[in-house]
Parts: structure tokens; sequence; C-alpha cells
């Protein structure tokens, strides 16, 4: 048996070798529970062998499974991108990428107007969410006005 790594590198992420496979793959951003074991069998590494018992090989099957989760025969509804309005194409996004797609997203939006576009320049609830009682801009802020005191002579 290959000696047992307490940190295992995989996309860019480092994983807790402690942890069953399928918990540590959920460390990564964009990838969540039902996607981890996913990975895991299309791998062909069993979901609840440790991180840190994976071999060389095993680590980089894993990790170019999870680069490329729509190469290696996953359903298209497990992937977090489809039908991408650039590409058309359907992909999966990892860590940094989610964030600067989204936020690409809210500016095509809003350059073009939308409605959605609108609400988030506005910096409103975009997804049909009620602003009568709830969504208050200063809701969670404490304002305390500090008195000003006279000095008399």
């Amino acid at each position: 048996m290959a000696e047992f790594k307490h940190i295992v590198r995989i996309a860019n992420t480092d994983l807790k070798g402690e942890k069953p496979l399928q918990m540590a793959l959920q460390r990564i951003k964009g990838v969540g529970f039902n996607l981890a074991v996913a990975l895991a069998h299309a791998a062909g590494i069993p979901r609840t062998k440790r991180a840190g018992e994976l071999s060389e090989a095993e680590e980089k099957r894993l990790s170019e499974v999870v680069l490329n989760p729509e190469k290696h025969g996953l359903p298209v509804w497990l992937l977090n991108r489809r039908k991408d309005p650039e590409s058309g194409e359907d992909k999966h996004l990892l860590m940094g990428d989610i964030a600067y797609t989204l936020e690409q997203d809210k500016k095509r939006e809003m350059k073009m107007r939308s409605y959605k576009g609108i609400r988030y320049q506005a910096n409103l609830p975009v997804r049909g969410q009620r602003t009568r009682s709830n969504y208050r801009p200063n809701k969670g802020k404490v304002t305390i006005k500090k008195r000003v005191t006279v000095v008399r002579k």
C-alpha cells in the first residue's frame, strides 16, 4: 500500500486526506454532493475510499475527470453551465471561473437593459421575491447618533 497523504491536490484545490473521497471532492468550489459521487464513479474509484489513500494514477485520473466531466460520460444535467450564451455548449465551471462568469452574466444583462439587468443595477432581488416586508437595504445596519456636547465657559 502507498503511504497515506494528509493533503491531496486535485483541480488546484487542497483536499483533506482523512475524509472519504465523496466528502473531500465537495471542497472544490463547483462540486456538490451528487457531482462528487458521479465523479468518483466516472473515475472508477470507490467513493468511500479515503482521499489520502489514492495512488498517483488514481489522482491523475480523478483530476482529469473533475476538470472535464462532460468528456467522461457524465450526464448533461449534472453540469452547472448548460447552453452557454456565448458558445452554446454545455460546460462545468470550477473555482474562480464560477465567480467570473456570474459577474460577466450580470454585466451582459445590465448592458442589454433586460428586466433582470435593471434589478441587478438597483440592487433588488432578481428572481421574483417580494420586497414589501422584506429586502430592506439598511435592515442589518445599526445607526447610532453621537451626541455633540456643547462646552460652556
